[in-house]
């Protein structure tokens, strides 16, 4: 059970308290992200797994499947243990096409709010990342309102943001208090791609997020396809003994304190070795030669 503990919502009356890593469940969708995983008493094993072995947060939408990852989270895991934190996102929605679409304002949102509720069992979500596609009339600011009343009314504890820019990020913390963020950010993606077809928002907001005390939550945290950076990573993982894999995360666990990684696997022995990977301690001229 890894030791790193990450607190979301420090500044208020109900910190919650994560365990790192936690895992993303967006990979237990079936192809494209759509549909029913093809092992699914499968996808439940490996969720009771990723508890049995310490894990406490996990990262789900009510757009991954759709509905997908909402119901196996329920099913495997429900009633919840006390310390379980579900995170989930609103702002974006599926076509039938499998296509990925805007659905932010204000009435989309309470509806994915609701949805999300309905679907993982929960009277109030612990915490729910907003998605920059916002598109209502008033844009981010409005929509962003609508869901700090929809947490005044008790139906969310926490409110983060999702693939957020540096203005975005002023913008609501301006509007209420943010508990967490979460960006795409690994050791081969660490700032915005402008030519990125996704629009993904990079760690650019990671010392803001020290900086306010609140976790950054990175998604495609294990980007080891990528070329860049390979061969070093490769080369202290072989020294150390370990996968590239569990390098990478044990580097981003070294980028702050306030990291809190969610990778996510299909595959109880890489979800095994993700865990692990926690303890993976490097050395300064480790990281170093890694930087």
């Amino acid at each position: 059970m890894s030791s790193r503990i990450i607190t979301i919502g420090a500044d208020t009356a109900t910190p919650l308290m994560a365990r790192a890593p936690g895992y993303g469940t967006m990979r237990l969708t079936g192809e494209d992200f759509w549909g029913e995983p093809r092992d699914r008493p499968g996808a439940i094993a490996l969720l009771r797994k990723a508890v049995e072995l310490g894990v406490n947060f996990f990262d789900t939408a009510d757009f991954y499947g759709p509905g997908v990852t909402n119901r196996l989270l329920a099913e495997a895991l429900h009633p919840y243990p006390a310390d379980l934190i579900i995170a989930t996102k609103v702002g974006g929605t599926r076509g039938t096409d499998k296509s990925w679409l805007p659905y932010g304002k204000p009435a989309e949102v309470r509806r994915s709010v609701e949805n999300n509720l309905q679907e993982l069992k929960l009277e109030q979500l612990p915490l729910v990342h907003f998605g920059k596609a916002a598109n209502s009339p008033g844009g981010y600011e409005e929509s962003f309102a609508a869901l700090l009343a929809l947490q005044r009314e008790g139906k969310i504890l926490h409110v983060g943001l999702s693939n957020a820019t540096i203005e975005q990020f002023n913008t609501a913390r301006a509007l209420g208090k943010i508990a967490s963020v979460e960006n795409m950010y690994s050791y081969t993606q660490r700032v915005t791609d402008p030519n990125s077809p996704y629009g993904f928002q990079g760690g650019e907001l990671l010392p803001l997020c020290e900086e306010h005390r609140i976790p950054f939550i990175p998604f495609f945290s294990l980007q080891t396809s990528l070329p860049t950076g390979q061969r070093k990573l490769q080369e202290v993982a072989e020294a150390k003994g370990v996968t590239v894999a569990q390098l990478n995360l044990a580097w981003l666990l070294h980028q702050s304190a306030w990291i809190l990684p969610i990778p996510g696997t299909t595959s109880i022995q890489h979800l095994e070795e993700n865990v692990k990977a926690a303890n993976v301690s490097l050395s300064k001229e480790e990281l170093d030669f890694l930087a």
